[in-house]
């Protein structure tokens, strides 16, 4: 009896390997993994040990600069982009009016900040955009509350548009084809010749029309009776407009000259 018993219990043994080999599963209903079956998922932290932790910075930073970022670019749109860098993970963190297609997300290819951040404010700088214009760059440093460099804020502002625009006015300013004034034409022009004289006059002494005392007037006067500027018809009056003075002033210095001086 003993050896039958023995042999039922070898049997029933052997029975439950077999069972557990074919179905995966005990006989008292725990799971078993078969030799050859794939390993399930790992949790999260196990999957992935070297992934990045979440910033500590990231909300500080969203919540204090991202409205910031909002308002320079709608201010500038469309020529200027704001981003916000996450310097603890050297990420991208905010784009406002994105022109350098980037995304959330990227690395930010910036040099290590030194904790002492001395140079708060970087910039103005230039640099290449992808589709080759150029822009012009300004860069901040962000500090959480501790005041440490908790982030970057950077504005890049297109500046080849004004590029063209400058093109542009230059077609404008220099002209194309234009060619000396005929001297059939205006051999006689006194207006042109007074004008000529009279910036001159006022480049040489650093001041503007506006700035004109009456001793400056005076001073005109006698210099534009001098060269002969007041041969011309009604140039008196003209004078006058343009000096902003009476023209019973002008004349009044007109006849002393001549009384003075003679004709000029």
């Amino acid at each position: 009896m003993s050896g039958t018993r023995a042999r039922g219990r070898y049997n029933g043994a052997t029975a439950a390997a077999a069972a557990r080999g074919r179905t995966g599963m005990p006989v008292n209903g725990t799971p078993a993994r078969r030799p050859d079956a794939l390993p399930g998922p790992r949790p999260p932290e196990m999957a992935n040990p070297m992934r990045k932790k979440k910033s500590p910075v990231k909300d500080l930073l969203l919540t204090r600069y991202a409205p910031i970022a909002d308002g320079i670019a709608a201010l500038f749109f469309p020529y200027a982009e704001v981003v916000i860098h996450d310097l603890h993970d050297q990420t991208v963190l905010y784009l406002a009016n994105n022109l350098s297609k980037r995304e959330v997300g990227d690395d930010s290819a910036l040099e290590e900040i030194d904790h002492s951040a001395r140079e708060r404010v970087i910039g103005p700088y230039e640099k290449l955009n992808w589709d080759g214009r150029r822009m012009r760059c300004v860069s901040n440093v962000l500090f959480d509350d501790e005041g440490r460099p908790a982030g970057m804020m950077c504005i890049n502002f297109n500046i080849a548009v004004f590029d063209e625009v400058r093109a542009t006015l230059d077609l404008f300013i220099k002209g194309a084809g234009v060619v000396a004034q005929p001297d059939e034409l205006f051999r006689d022009d006194w207006q042109e010749r007074i004008n000529t004289f009279l910036h001159g006059w006022l480049r040489e002494r650093q001041v503007g029309l506006n700035g004109l005392t009456r001793e400056h007037r005076r001073e005109l006067v006698e210099a534009l009776y001098a060269e002969g500027a007041f041969r011309g018809k009604s140039a008196a009056n003209y004078v006058a407009n343009v000096l902003g003075m009476g023209r019973a002033t002008v004349y009044k210095h007109l006849k002393h000259l001549k009384e003075t001086q003679g004709d000029a």
